[in-house]
């Protein structure tokens, strides 16, 4: 038989999956309720115009039964609708190019191609921990990654971003892109305008691609303004025009992750340009996935706002409960405060015994982990924080949680939590 590739060899499922897979193959899963909260698919009903969209296939340009290839930067309503959810900040969009991919996912794999690699590859510079398909994109592209830790305090809080720490990693390294997440996954980290303008600078001032994953823009529970390198101006950081790239998503705050439809968004026309003719290889993204989505490009600013403040009222009123009572239901537990996204995470250092790896817990509580509450047997999966580190070791005692399930068994988390860890502990 001819041989797998190494990369094949050696590949396992992503974190935020593994859990999932394992409970799969379980014999008892049919008998038990699973609260999956490892990975961020939203159970919430998608914006009222998409769905008008979506029962109305059947009646659109799609009645006829032909479904063809759109033109591989995507039609133009769903590039028009991204931009409008831009503009809906405030923000000139004038002289920013849009094109539309499979998810945020591909719009990641492009950007790397486009500012890496593959061929003599530079680095690219993440914040630690990182977003896990960017550090599994780089395995498969063979692009290098490069990090700068940020620090957790043990009460949950973030410690400021480490400039001098940045810049010196920069200058040690020489990255290709500087990239970062303002409402971040997977810490919940709010980094506020501020903070994206001293890193604009950096970017500027050592030649780096300052590059934007801003899927979960504006979620964030604090009384900052909304960040995004789109408001960054001239008069701010001189030179940061044709710089920056963002990854735009409809799965998040749009409660669309299976429509898979995200978007390279760029000020650099030859960026843009050279984008879409590597796309061209992909043909395009999802048609119907498109004809969905594009009905945001026809909303207005003010409905977009008001949309904005129902998914933020909804996300705090579960996550801040919800790090309350872990707090309180295993005291030294580390949660950390929940200032953006759809996640906080969770550290046990304090309070395991010295063997205890969250990925060992975490595969107990998916293939034979179970707890009985209120007559029904429930388990817990979560996404164990060794794949969004550079150096596995850093994350052994942490965990992810995605506020993704509905309140109903989020509130069961706290408790299930407990007995699970009690239960594990004390095998």
């Amino acid at each position: 038989m001819p041989e797998l590739s190494l990369h094949f060899q050696n590949r396992i499922p992503s974190v935020i999956r593994q859990a999932q897979i394992v409970f799969s193959q379980r014999i008892d899963k049919d008998s038990i309720q699973v609260v999956n909260l490892a990975i961020g698919n939203v159970s919430l009903p998608m914006h009222p115009a998409m769905q008008k969209r979506m029962n109305e296939l059947g009646n659109s340009r799609f009645s006829d039964g032909i479904v063809k290839y759109t033109p591989s930067a995507g039609t133009q309503e769903v590039r028009a609708a991204f931009l409008n959810i831009i503009a809906a900040e405030g923000i000139d969009t004038s002289n920013l190019f849009s094109m539309v991919t499979d998810g945020g996912s591909a719009a990641m794999e492009l950007m790397m191609l486009g500012v890496c690699g593959p061929s003599a590859p530079r680095p690219l510079m993440l914040l630690d921990p990182a977003y896990t398909n960017y550090i599994e994109f780089g395995k498969r592209l063979s692009i290098p990654m490069v990090t700068s830790d940020r620090e957790i305090h043990d009460d949950g809080t973030f410690a400021r971003l480490d400039l001098n720490s940045i810049e010196s990693c920069i200058e040690k390294n020489l990255p290709s892109a500087l990239l970062v997440i303002p409402f971040d996954n997977p810490t919940g980290q709010f980094l506020s305008q501020g903070t994206l303008l001293e890193l604009a600078r950096l970017c500027v001032k050592h030649g780096l691609w300052l590059v934007s994953d801003e899927a979960y823009r504006p979620l964030h529970y604090g009384q900052e303004e909304p960040s995004s390198i789109w408001a960054l101006s001239e008069q701010d950081v001189p030179g940061v025009s044709g710089i920056r790239i963002s990854i735009e998503s409809s799965s998040k705050v749009w409660n669309a992750c299976g429509l898979r439809i995200g978007s390279l968004i760029t000020d650099n026309e030859e960026f843009h340009t050279k984008a879409i003719s590597e796309y061209t290889a992909n043909l395009c993204a999802n048609a119907l996935g498109q004809e969905i989505f594009g009905a945001l490009a026809h909303e207005t600013h003010e409905d977009i706002q008001k949309w904005y403040e129902i998914q933020q009222n909804y996300y705090r009123s579960i996550m801040i409960p919800l790090r309350e009572n872990l707090i309180k239901e295993i005291p030294g537990l580390i949660v950390t405060e929940p200032e953006a996204a759809i996640y906080f995470i969770i550290d046990f250092k304090n309070i395991c015994d010295p063997s205890f790896i969250a990925s060992a817990f975490v595969h107990y509580c998916a293939s034979e982990g179970k707890v009985v509450l209120d007559g029904n047997t429930y388990t817990l999966l979560l996404a164990p924080m060794n794949g969004f580190y550079s150096e596995p070791e850093k994350g052994k005692t942490q965990m992810r949680v995605a506020m993704v399930e509905p309140p109903n068994l989020m509130e069961k988390t706290p408790l299930l939590l407990a007995e699970l860890y009690s239960t594990y502990q004390n095998r």
